[in-house]
């Protein structure tokens, strides 16, 4: 996930942020992440029947380079902790909290009683600092959507900004937006870096279609940006 491998230290805060001192290794993270987004979203509370996540769209397009002219790339920063993510575009506000792995080893969104809430995988990178800094949120519940409900309709352009425990705000750009089946997940898409050296953020959250046999979603959606400003 990273581009260098080592420690560093992030500020705490007073807002329920933990403190995470040690980084794992660049192979370590990518390893316990190859396997735990496959994972995440089996165990998700029951959706009522007929209710579907975000639609799979088409997939090719998906992958294809955008069709706006995209903002340069800001240099990187250096390592502090999210407290807020906002995404304009979506009249998103949320608060990020930190999480690590459920014993499963995939990333761990909040809990779904606070489905409103953003979460920061804390053992990789802090969002602007120099690789893939990862967040998760929950699509829905069994009473009401939740924080990413509509990340799927997010478009290469817009902005996501990140307010961080040293005052400074990450604004990243959307470069795409990729709806990934499960079945053949390729890991890589979802966590390797677009560009090397770049500050890079993902959002990710379950998408397709929920079944109710299996307690899981078809796909996942990813939407990959890229530092520009701050």
């Amino acid at each position: 996930m990273r581009g260098v491998t080592g420690e560093e230290d992030v500020e705490t805060t007073g807002t329920g942020l933990r403190s995470v001192r040690r980084r794992l290794p660049a192979g370590a993270v990518w390893v316990v992440l190859l396997l735990g987004l496959w994972l995440w979203g089996r165990g998700l509370t029951e959706v009522p029947a007929g209710t579907a996540g975000p639609a799979t769209g088409d997939m090719a397009a998906a992958g294809r380079p955008p069709l706006v002219d995209l903002p340069t790339v800001h240099r990187p920063l250096k390592a502090a902790a999210p407290l807020t993510l906002d995404i304009p575009g979506l009249e998103l506000r949320a608060p990020v909290v930190a999480r690590g792995l459920d014993e499963r080893g995939a990333p761990e969104p909040p809990p779904l009683e606070r489905a409103g809430e953003v979460g920061w995988y804390a053992d990789g990178v802090t969002p602007g600092a120099v690789g893939t800094a990862l967040m998760v949120g929950h699509v829905d519940t069994d009473t009401r959507p939740a924080v990413f409900h509509r990340l799927d309709t997010l478009e290469p352009g817009q902005e996501i900004r990140v307010a961080r425990a040293d005052g400074t705000v990450a604004e990243f750009t959307v470069e795409d937006v990729r709806v990934l089946d499960r079945d053949g997940f390729d890991a890589s898409q979802a966590y390797g870096p677009r560009h090397e050296g770049r500050a890079e953020l993902r959002l990710i959250t379950c998408g397709g279609t929920y079944d109710r046999t299996t307690g899981a979603y078809s796909a996942n959606v990813v939407v990959s940006a890229y530092l520009t400003d701050a």
